[in-house]
């Protein structure tokens, strides 16, 4: 299998394994939309780390893959590739990319599904379809210009360029930069310490901002509203305005 689920302490690490590059051919999207629906569907999943290993998050689609599809082939195909992607972006809780080596194409489009990105210092993203004489086609044109604006993804998506990551850290395409050996563990920390607090209440963070973001403000607030009411339903908020009164801040601890 070219992607796995392993799951320790309540984080599931979703981590790519195609030697040399990680190239996204069919069958990993394939798997990657299959393990994105488990690690939603499974209770003890309760954060998730994306990962390519110490070398490369993944360096694009696979290219020989593609030059032998012609326009019905892949307008036959281009919708599955999205999917595979939308399912990473629809797991409601919290993710992050752990990036090291190149996450080009595909890969940075991987990683921009994420709610939050650590990347190693010897991090290289882009989206370099363009010298293909393409598009990116599996989510980088919309995310992208979601995360850093129209006119810097415009800048990448227009040139094909590559940046390393302190330019990717100024451009906020990625949120943190850490020594390349230290990605993993980094953002292994991230996530348990997420995995840790109370799960309907992130998933509900997560969805009144993801879905806000698709709307205008009255619609966004009206989201946020249903949500906010919703949790005093929950075990969660009992527990942990409960432990607010009797201990203080920060310390509940939720089931």
């Amino acid at each position: 299998m070219t992607v796995h689920l392993e799951v320790a302490e309540g984080v599931g690490t979703l981590r790519l394994d195609r030697p040399p590059m990680n190239a996204l051919d069919i069958a990993t999207q394939d798997r990657l939309k299959e393990l994105a629906q488990e690690a939603t569907r499974r209770e003890d999943v309760r954060a998730v780390v994306l990962y390519g290993g110490e070398k490369v998050f993944a360096a694009g689609a696979d290219i020989k893959e593609m030059q032998a599809m012609d326009h019905a082939a892949m307008v036959a195909r281009s919708r599955d590739l999205q999917d595979s992607f939308s399912a990473v972006a629809r797991i409601p809780k919290p993710v992050v990319a752990a990036v090291t080596g190149y996450a080009l194409g595909g890969g940075c489009e991987l990683a921009l599904c994420a709610d939050y990105r650590i990347a190693g210092d010897n991090a290289k993203l882009g989206q370099p379809e363009i010298l293909l004489g393409v598009i990116p086609g599996a989510g980088g044109t919309q995310r992208l210009a979601r995360l850093i604006g129209p006119s810097k993804a415009k800048d990448l998506i227009f040139t094909g360029r590559m940046v390393k990551a302190d330019e990717a850290l100024a451009l906020g395409l990625v949120d943190r930069v850490v020594p390349a050996a230290d990605v993993y563990a980094e953002a292994h920390a991230w996530a348990a310490k997420l995995a840790q607090g109370p799960a309907i209440a992130l998933r509900a963070a997560k969805e009144s901002i993801d879905a806000g973001l698709e709307t205008d403000l009255e619609t966004g607030l009206a989201i946020e509203r249903n949500w906010f009411a919703g949790l005093f339903a929950t075990e969660d908020r009992e527990t942990g305005m409960r432990s607010f009164v009797e201990e203080g801040p920060g310390k509940a601890k939720f089931r």
